[in-house]
């Protein structure tokens, strides 16, 4: 299952009212195990017993015998729970002879919640272990954004619980991000490009940048990001990132290795529960209409051909910034004739929903696209965002809106 989307499934599930945090993390996982596009057929919570200094099991659930309620697994026996720290998700054989005798030879573990301090080794609150067919790379990878998203919900019920919101500074936080963001409009050879970032509330996650690269500024880089939650912590996140970005890309670091010390910034300044996307191509004055691109992770980009009224996806690349410490990107490319549209939004803009809780959707988005394909970058990018607007005027989730289209002139 997409990255984004399961993360924003767990986001969606979590957004509910819960009376406690276990039933938060058991709606949770009885959604996830219900969901068939994730292939996950069970599971279990365990939850840290600081003064036992073990493991207990909080839930379990899935067609298979389930452990006595009163079983525990001692931290001291078992290092692989000081091990998640660093790790956040583990897959192994199991050695546990109990665990084993109820069918259990694999595993799988991720850290969720908090770190508490034992004996000066630190232990995640909660560990959650998934059962699936196949315990492999991309489970590994699923239970990462499961176990983050899972975090950051948690941390986010914790603080609505708390007697008032911290408010001071939110309007020089907003004049701050506001500050950083490029111009709506810019010119570049051929090139039309527009952009423009509606955010949920006061500050937001979501950025785009311009970025000038080459020694004689031949080539033109332009970046779409959407960090992970909302308000004053994405909002640091996201400029963090956008900063970092165009940082790195004054030393001339070439795609893939600028995506990978991104991955490695975002996994090392900020807490566990953060992560983000990010979306970086590179225009030049080539006549090939050549952009290359990499894509960590965020929404695919849609590319216009004018030529046969034809949308292809900008796939991904790699996995998003942050769970992945070492985690591989690569390079792809697309090249643009006269009239030719590239769309660069952010999920809010396709998640956006109704009364109905009905989406706006990937599929509305690329009709629309279509229907406004000969006007200016500029009157696609508003025409789109005022539909998106009007579509969710009555609904109940609303996220960070970001809209950027890069559209080709006829050369002349």
């Amino acid at each position: 299952m997409d990255q984004k989307k399961l993360h924003k499934l767990v986001e969606t599930i979590a957004s509910r009212e819960f009376s406690t945090e276990k039933e938060l993390l058991i709606k949770v996982i009885d959604q996830i195990v219900e969901n068939e596009d994730i292939k996950i057929t069970g599971g279990r919570i365990w939850r840290l017993n600081e003064e036992e200094k073990s493991y207990k099991i909080l839930y379990q659930t899935g067609n298979f015998e389930k452990l006595n309620a009163a079983f525990e697994l001692k931290v001291e026996e078992n290092p692989i729970f000081s091990h998640l720290v660093q790790e956040r998700t583990i897959l192994g054989n199991e050695t546990n002879e109990v665990l084993r005798e109820k069918g259990i030879f694999r595993y799988s573990a991720s850290g969720v919640g908090s770190k508490k301090k034992i004996d000066n080794k630190r232990y995640y609150e909660y560990i959650l272990a998934l059962n699936s067919e196949n315990i492999d790379e991309n489970l590994r990878l699923a239970l990462n954004i499961i176990a983050t998203s899972l975090t950051s919900q948690i941390k986010e019920w914790r603080y609505s619980k708390s007697a008032s919101h911290l408010k001071a500074n939110l309007d020089e936080a907003r004049k701050l991000q506001k500050s950083i963001l490029p111009e709506h409009e810019i010119q570049f050879g051929d090139y039309e490009i527009y952009g423009v970032t509606k955010p949920a509330e006061i500050v937001g996650g979501d950025f785009f940048d311009y970025i000038e690269a080459g020694k004689e500024n031949e080539r033109l880089g332009i970046a779409i990001g959407d960090a992970a939650s909302k308000g004053v912590g994405a909002a640091a996140e996201a400029m963090y990132i956008s900063g970092a970005l165009r940082m790195a890309s004054s030393f001339e670091i070439k795609i893939v290795p600028l995506m990978r010390r991104m991955n490695e910034l975002v996994h090392k300044i900020f807490e566990d529960d953060k992560f983000a996307s990010l979306f970086y191509g590179e225009l030049s004055l080539q006549q090939s209409g050549l952009f290359l691109y990499a894509n960590a992770g965020h929404n695919p980009p849609l590319f216009y051909k004018a030529a046969n009224n034809e949308v292809s996806l900008l796939e991904t690349t790699g996995p998003l910034l942050g769970p992945a410490p070492n985690a591989n990107y690569y390079i792809d490319s697309i090249n643009f004739s006269n009239c030719d549209i590239l769309l660069l939004f952010s999920d809010g803009v396709t998640e956006t929903a109704d009364s109905e809780f009905e989406p706006y959707g990937d599929e509305r988005l690329l009709n629309k696209l279509k229907e406004v394909s000969k006007l200016s970058s500029k009157e696609i990018v508003l025409t789109i965002l005022e539909d998106v607007i009007k579509y969710s005027k009555n609904g109940s989730y609303s996220d960070d809106k970001t809209l950027v289209v890069i559209k080709k002139r006829t050369s002349k």
